[in-house]
């Protein structure tokens, strides 16, 4: 299974959000932060994750007779590179973002599921704007919006912060113009 494939499911990419950060996870720990999974549907894609070079095993150890695996993110392998997405072809690109929102449903659904959550005092944000911009004015916020949140992506997890799902979404929603000079 390639990069692109392993990644385009909803079940492994939540696997992969789960393990960011440098995190050391069990199976039956990634059972506990996905609880609307099933264990054996976690088993199979991390079992899949490890085939495919996504997920490493750090640490092996004995643990009532039982080997308990503690499995890492192999951060270069765990996103699509720039080259590669070049490559994709409008099937490809429609079932990665199918995979991403599918994720992002699941993830809000898991969010609204703990219980002791309020999307009116916690800080949720899921609006969607039409902005109108030219290329010189798109590719300036994007520069924006990558500085602003590339050195948020070196944070590990510590004991005082949340870990937030970031999932900025952007394409032209209409034919851009044409050129009628």
């Amino acid at each position: 299974m390639d990069t692109l494939e392993l990644l385009g499911h909803p079940v492994r990419l939540r696997i992969v959000h789960a393990m960011r950060g440098g995190r050391m996870l069990t199976t039956a720990q990634l059972c506990a932060r996905l609880p609307d999974v099933s264990k054996a549907m976690v088993y199979r894609h991390i079992d899949l994750l490890a085939a495919g070079g996504i997920v490493e095993i750090a640490e092996e150890r004995r643990v009532r007779g039982a080997v308990e695996r503690h499995y890492r993110l192999r951060q270069d392998r765990a996103s699509i590179d720039p080259e590669t997405a070049a490559l994709l072809s409008r099937d490809d690109h429609r079932r990665g973002f199918a995979a991403a929102v599918a994720a992002l449903v699941a993830e809000f659904n898991a969010y609204l599921d703990r219980g002791n959550t309020d999307p009116t005092t916690d800080p949720v944000g899921y609006r969607q704007h039409a902005i109108w911009l030219n290329r010189d004015e798109v590719n300036t916020m994007i520069r924006i919006l990558r500085d602003a949140i590339a050195p948020q992506l070196a944070n590990p997890p510590t004991p005082d912060r949340t870990r937030y799902l970031l999932s900025p979404i952007l394409f032209p929603s209409e034919e851009p113009p044409t050129d009628t000079t």
